[in-house]
């Protein structure tokens, strides 16, 4: 658990995969995504939060001696939130899924563990994931946040597919200046990237490199994933 990880790690001690945090950073940052996600489905909210809500929903951060309580008790109440919201909940949410439900059930579960790996990462060794697990992450990834998200847009088209070697899991990225998608398919691309699908989780995350990876074809796709595809929330 990104609890345990944390609880063992030195609240100062950098956090490799994202190196512009701490795990004093890191902690912090979960906990107030696991808070905001359970606010949505536990009030039916349907229109987002402004930034004038942020008091009332996060409260005040606490000291180091208190970090990580604070972390599992905001993510219980998330647990719990999703564990007592009726099937037909009806809230907002920013990605497409069978229901509300569900988006926040896939999304947190995603952002838990890849926040876990940079939790780990600051101890040492990152663990791994069930390969179902890893592969819906990198399906939310691909087909979900990077086709909407703009950042992959390019000039110059380029593609990547990528092969999960353990699950035979394929998914195909075409990139354009006008639009990014994705198929659950194997086609000819710019390059093709092979691993175990723990590991795809990860590289294309970048919470890991894709030197030892197997890829054939342009390795400049790869670099410009890495410096394209990212995430954040503030």
């Amino acid at each position: 658990m990104l609890a345990d990880a944390a609880a063992a790690a030195d609240p100062d001690a950098t956090v490799p995969t994202c190196p512009e945090w701490t795990v004093r950073e890191l902690v912090p940052h979960t906990g107030r995504v696991h808070t905001w996600a359970a606010a949505y489905v536990r009030e039916g909210r349907t229109v987002p939060f402004e930034e004038s809500d942020a008091d009332r929903l996060f409260g005040p951060m606490p000291d180091d001696a208190a970090l990580v309580d604070w972390y599992r008790e905001r993510h219980g109440r998330l647990v719990e939130a999703l564990d007592k919201a009726p099937a037909d909940l009806a809230c907002w949410a920013f990605l497409p899924a069978p229901s509300p439900l569900a988006f926040w059930a896939r999304r947190q579960a995603h952002e838990t563990a890849i926040h876990r790996a940079d939790a780990d990462s600051a101890l040492g060794p990152i663990r791994g994931y069930p390969p179902e697990f890893a592969a819906d992450g990198v399906d939310e990834l691909l087909r979900c946040f990077m086709v909407r998200s703009g950042r992959l847009r390019t000039e110059q088209p380029r593609s990547l597919h990528v092969h999960a070697t353990d699950t035979g899991d394929d998914w195909t990225v075409h990139m354009g200046p006008e639009e990014v998608h994705c198929g659950r398919t194997a086609e000819p691309a710019d390059c093709s990237l092979r691993a175990p699908v723990g590991d795809l989780y990860l590289a294309l995350w970048n919470r890991r490199g894709t030197d030892d990876l197997s890829a054939d074809g342009d390795r400049d796709v790869l670099a410009f994933w890495r410096e394209k595809a990212t995430v954040r929330w503030g």
